[in-house]
């Protein structure tokens, strides 16, 4: 049995010949597709994790990604971005997608699959969380990484669904930005306060009337009030 399925999207492909051999190697089962449209054509929620690179033809890597994220079907596929551009913008860019990764070209294989095989455990943990957690009317599913409110579908990234979860599952307990950083994001990632501000912000904004039950604790950080 494969350790997982992966996509890998990019325009090279001799880089995708690579990363298909030595992934395969490692015992995952591999898909290939050197365009956005082309990937967008297959079944990609039935996808363990892609890899994804940023600059590519007509639709880039990252306005797929916007793509995937806003469908709820899509959003809880983990994401590495596979690019040449490294500049923290960028970054922060790309994270701020919901992004679980960003690594930089050239890039050597042996970290893309310490990176891929971080990204795996991080999710498969997750998968072994109590598969309900509900408020009110506010209801997040943890096997399916679907949060719904009143019933519907709200479309929030993987990083906000995984902030609303460590929240909503701790209710009254204000964590510090260091300790949402450690519980959401990798370690090998840079991430700025500002990245989690923002994704707070927006994740006030999806969950409406449940927004201001999301708590700014000045000088402490952030928490979930009944």
């Amino acid at each position: 049995m494969a350790n997982g399925r992966i996509l890998v999207v990019d325009d090279e492909e001799s880089l995708c010949e690579i990363l298909q051999f030595n992934l395969e190697s490692e015992g995952y089962e591999v898909t290939t597709a050197n365009s956005a449209e082309e990937a967008l054509r297959l079944d990609i929620k039935s996808y363990d994790l892609i890899l994804l690179d940023v600059m590519m033809g007509e639709m880039s890597g990252t306005r797929m990604a916007s793509l995937l994220k806003a469908d709820p079907e899509t959003a809880h596929v983990p994401i590495i971005f596979c690019t040449a551009r490294d500049c923290e913008d960028d970054r922060v860019s790309g994270l701020e997608l919901g992004a679980d990764d960003y690594i930089a070209k050239p890039f050597s294989v042996r970290e893309l699959v310490a990176r891929v095989k971080s990204v795996l455990r991080r999710t498969r943990h997750d998968d072994e969380a109590e598969d309900r957690i509900v408020y009110e009317g506010l209801c997040i599913d943890c096997r399916r990484k679907v949060c719904t409110m009143d019933g519907e579908p709200v479309q929030l990234t993987k990083k906000e669904l995984e902030i609303l979860m460590l929240l909503l599952s701790n209710r009254g307990r204000i964590f510090s930005r260091e300790q949402i950083l450690q519980s959401v994001w990798s370690d090998k990632v840079i991430v700025l306060d500002r990245t989690i501000d923002v994704n707070i912000t927006r994740l006030r904004r999806k969950i409406g009337r449940y927004g201001d039950r999301i708590v700014t604790r000045q000088g402490y950080g952030y928490g979930f009030e009944a």
